[in-house]
């Protein structure tokens, strides 16, 4: 197989704590404490190698970025190498005096992430009392900033009826995007998925609903979709395809090829802090596993589509079937399609409302 050519993105999670609690969160469950996450030192090293490989984008992601206190030396230092940072926060300890430093530092873009457009179901699913008022205000000391504004919205049962209120939300904030992100289950969400997936006809009809306003709002809102894969007919190019173009580095320093790649429990990972970034992206056995064609089996390995979606997600895969190299369940094509459409029709018809709320 060829060598793979530099990677584009990186998404740092540079720590796990939140003051959310978040069901769907994809972070894993068995979640590091805040004495193995990385000092300010060895993240910025990492990310001068990840600079010198040809980075041209991170993800400043946790958990929570903001409780770094080093969260501004590191945008400076990416700032100095010409990498674009965009910082994924739940925008509710954010004020204009840290905004405004932040932006001095260098930051390029901020993503805030509700819970749902409205204060009642935002403080349902976050646990955080006045989340949506705080969200709000940090979403408009940022416009206020200059800076570029995303409004993630991650969609699930208790706020897909929301969407149409999102939409508003967005443009109410002056957001320049806004990500309508059906919850993908790893983690605490693979956890709370009975509690968490929507009904056919409510995919159905948010599909409508974002259809109509990607065409009324071209050129005013950018708006990207992320769909349910429990009803998908094909899979998505998760993170463009298994290490191909990106990679996640957890808090305490191990590199992914993408967030979820742990629950993959035949893989072995290596930690940045004892091997070189670029030798671990180009040679580790984790990241050489599932690149290119070669490990497909049928119906992937002769699908034309495998050029569009790299035969989907792999953590998928082995979550479903137990066998990280299998088809997509996602795919129509894959013979585990039905029972993934049969995993959310059991979960709509139990109506069950019993969170496991993400805890550190």
């Amino acid at each position: 197989m060829p060598a793979p050519g530099p990677p584009i993105g990186m998404l740092a999670e540079l720590t796990y704590r939140c003051p959310l609690q978040c069901p769907y969160c994809s972070n894993p469950i068995d979640l590091l404490k805040a004495n193995r996450e990385l000092d300010t030192g060895t993240w910025l090293e990492i990310f001068a190698q990840a600079a010198d490989l040809g980075i041209l984008q991170v993800h400043l992601s946790g958990g929570e970025p903001t409780l770094r206190r080093d969260l501004e030396d590191i945008v400076a230092a990416l700032s100095k190498r010409a990498v674009y940072t965009n910082l994924i926060t739940a925008g509710v300890n954010l004020d204009g005096q840290r905004i405004g430093a932040l932006a001095a530092a260098g930051l390029d873009h901020v993503q805030i992430s509700f819970q749902g457009a409205s204060a009642e179901v935002t403080e349902l699913i976050g646990k955080y009392k006045n989340g949506f008022e705080k969200k709000l205000q940090t979403a408009r000391l940022v416009r206020e900033a200059r800076l570029p504004l995303t409004v993630n919205a991650p969609i699930h049962r208790h706020n897909i009826h929301q969407v149409a209120d999102f939409i508003d939300l967005a443009l109410q904030l002056d957001a320049d995007r806004l990500e309508i992100a059906n919850v993908q289950y790893y983690g605490w969400a693979y956890l709370n998925r009975a509690a968490l997936l929507p009904a056919l006809a409510d995919v159905e009809r948010q599909v409508e609903i974002v259809e109509a306003a990607r065409e009324n709002l071209k050129g005013i809102l950018n708006i990207d979709f992320v769909t349910p894969d429990y009803y998908a007919d094909y899979p998505k190019p998760c993170m463009g395809g298994w290490a191909q173009d990106a990679f996640v580095v957890i808090p305490d320093g191990t590199m992914l090829p993408c967030h979820a790649a742990q629950t993959i429990t035949s893989l072995e990972f290596d930690n940045l802090v004892d091997k070189p970034l670029a030798e671990i992206w180009q040679s580790s056995s984790a990241f050489e596993k599932y690149r290119g064609f070669d490990w497909m089996h049928e119906p992937c390995r002769s699908c034309p589509r495998k050029e569009l979606d790299h035969g989907g997600c792999r953590c998928q895969a082995f979550a479903v079937t137990g066998d990280a190299a299998a088809t997509d369940p996602a795919c129509i094509l894959s013979p585990h399609h039905d029972a993934l459409r049969q995993v959310a029709e059991a979960a709509v018809a139990e109506k069950s409302t019993e969170f496991s709320y993400r805890r550190i």
